[in-house]
């Protein structure tokens, strides 16, 4: 089953005894799918690749700019133009050519996600805005799938764990949206180049969890950290009864138009 290069390369892995052969083997015949690939998803992605997970989808409609390699790792001068998705793929085949990544050069609608979630055991949001985060919830839920979720801000980073064994889900927590602009983005209010890295990482670290079924996932957990001070902290996090997704009796059973029920426009990008 396995080569001597891949005995080589996932050895510090198969020597944990919460890991082993057994483990490594679970990796390499699981799917993950990452949504987004700029700051949280540069770190994320390559941790997935190096540590084995056998598919790894990419969805990111955008390209590479001049500005995103103060965080973003996963690309290179040369990448500035390029989309993302294929820049990325290229890398992660590069770090590690028995993993198989599929790129999905486009944007994540109401109209593609249920059939890209269906194929893949573990859905990660590593997006950057209000409406994908619930479209991704949304879609993880009416699928059965596993929610890794991170954001960041400036400073400070969030990570949890949604649907996961009769978890709550994104929306348990934020039942609604933000108001329009009330939220800056990271190109308004700026972000600390290395956060990316560590919220990442830990986001990185929840997957390989749940495909390994070791540990306890951030389930019911909102873990929060504090660049400037170094602090981590933890929220629980209780699921809705009345949650319109997941609740006991859910009113939500289709996807919908996510920018509107945000109150936002995106536009073309």
């Amino acid at each position: 089953m396995w080569s001597r290069e891949e005995l080589d390369r996932y050895a510090r892995h198969m020597i944990l005894p919460e890991v082993g052969p057994e483990g490594q083997a679970r990796l390499k015949a699981a799917s993950v799918l990452v949504v987004g690939a700029g700051g949280l998803g540069s770190p994320l992605l390559m941790y997935l690749a190096a540590a084995g997970v056998g598919r790894i989808g990419i969805v990111e409609d955008d390209v590479v700019d001049l500005s995103n390699l103060q965080r973003q790792v996963l690309y290179g001068t040369a990448d500035v133009g390029r989309p993302k998705a294929e820049a990325a793929a290229e890398r992660l085949a590069a770090l590690n050519p028995h993993v198989r990544v599929e790129a999905h050069p486009h944007r994540l609608t109401s109209e593609n996600a249920l059939e890209l979630f269906g194929s893949y055991d573990v859905i990660v949001d590593a997006s950057d805005n209000f409406p994908t985060r619930y479209l991704v919830n949304d879609a993880a839920v009416l699928t059965d799938k596993p929610l890794v979720y991170g954001a960041i801000h400036r400073f400070d980073g969030q990570v949890s764990v949604f649907h996961h064994q009769g978890g709550p889900c994104y929306r348990c927590l934020f039942p609604k949206p933000p108001k329009p602009g009330s939220v800056p983005s990271c190109a308004q209010a700026g972000v600390f180049g290395v956060l990316p890295g560590v919220v990442g990482s830990l986001m990185a670290t929840e997957v390989l969890k749940l495909l390994l079924g070791i540990g306890r996932p951030l389930s019911g957990r909102l873990l929060l950290y504090d660049g400037l001070e170094a602090e981590f902290r933890e929220l629980k996090v209780a699921r809705d009864p009345a949650c319109p997704v997941c609740g006991e009796h859910p009113t939500v059973h289709e996807l919908v138009d996510y920018e509107a029920f945000c109150g936002e426009d995106r536009g073309p990008t």
